[in-house]
């Protein structure tokens, strides 16, 4: 770090009186913000990646991504996100893992310029105790698993109820499980939790998937696979210690079922990470950040890509196409 007053746009950050400067601000490491990164690195701006969890942000927790340009045999998520990371930072983004944002605030109007008369500046502040000055920032938090809202369900979170069965599968060696939910993510991480659980139960609220027709199929076809339609869950039981059961009521006749399971996997949804946009960006109903279509949100300066915003596929290949547009965009803006 060089001891300079400001970051001047030639890609080198600077340090001034405790505070770190930067062209670009990326909050959200996975393809997204990573891909912004390798856009915004290579068109020299000085660029840093801020990421609360590890490398790749939640493609990590995907089993094995088959739909991945480049890859026709797949990769795992926890590789193609290791790829993405070292690739920008080659390529000289600075990304700062297990870093979480904690506020952000605008310096200068955001439309006249900023305190020097240029393009508005940001203030960001982690929970590092690091403070970082940024000319740009670009939006890629994501998005995470919604919950059920059910009881048992805060109980018994981590002794039976999970959201990541790469990450708890092994767990479930020989025992009974149920996937709740009726998209791609239920019934692929339903057929990955096959590898490991003797049954697997995938209860939905109605009688037609979501999930693309050829994973439907699959699913359909294995015979350690259950399809439970027409119910929803009502309460995950146990016996204090781990997760027995998962109480379930028919949304046609309002009869009661339950299942017998070692564990219980929810995928319905997702809902945004966007406290930080809160009052700062237009955002739908839901909160997801609403975008123009490169990527700019309504302040000048920032921008937004991948599964925080509004598009409506939430997939790998649109979260790294939205980095790269956002950071086209930034770089734009910036010369400008």
């Amino acid at each position: 770090m060089g001891e300079v007053s400001e970051v001047n746009g030639t890609g080198e950050m600077s340090e001034t009186a405790g505070t770190k400067s930067c062209d670009i601000a990326i909050i959200g490491g996975g393809p997204a913000g990573l891909t912004a990164a390798i856009y915004a690195a290579r068109g020299g701006a000085a660029t840093v990646v801020f990421e609360r969890q590890m490398v790749g942000g939640q493609i990590v927790t995907t089993d094995w991504v088959e739909n991945y340009p480049a890859f026709p045999a797949g990769i795992s998520g926890a590789d193609l996100g290791e790829l993405m990371g070292r690739q920008a930072a080659e390529l000289g983004a600075d990304i700062q893992l297990f870093v979480t944002v904690t506020a952000l605030r605008r310096r200068g109007d955001g439309a006249a310029g900023g305190d020097d008369g240029g393009p508005a500046a940001f203030r960001l502040e982690t929970d590092a105790g690091e403070v970082w000055s940024a000319r740009a920032v670009i939006f890629a938090t994501g998005a995470v698993p919604r919950k059920l809202g059910i009881a048992g369900e805060a109980e018994y979170t981590g002794r039976g109820v999970s959201w990541c069965a790469t990450c708890d599968g092994a767990f479930y060696k020989g025992k009974t499980v149920a996937v709740v939910g009726g998209g791609d993510a239920a019934l692929e991480e339903a057929l990955f939790l096959t590898k490991f659980a003797a049954k697997v139960y995938v209860v939905h609220r109605r009688h037609e998937f979501r999930a693309a027709d050829i994973i439907v199929q699959r699913a359909c076809a294995h015979e350690q696979v259950e399809l439970v339609t027409g119910f929803v869950p009502t309460e995950i039981q146990g016996d204090g210690q781990r997760v027995t059961g998962l109480a379930l009521q028919s949304v046609e006749d309002g009869s009661a079922r339950l299942l017998p399971v070692d564990g219980v996997f929810e995928f319905v949804g997702t809902d945004p990470v966007s406290e930080l946009t809160a009052g700062l960006l237009a955002s739908d109903e839901r909160g997801y950040v609403v975008t123009a279509i490169d990527g700019a949100t309504d302040v000048p300066g920032i921008f937004a890509a991948g599964d925080v915003t509004t598009d409506p596929l939430k997939q790998v290949v649109t979260a790294a196409a939205d980095g790269a547009t956002a950071a086209a965009s930034a770089l734009k803006y910036l010369d400008n």
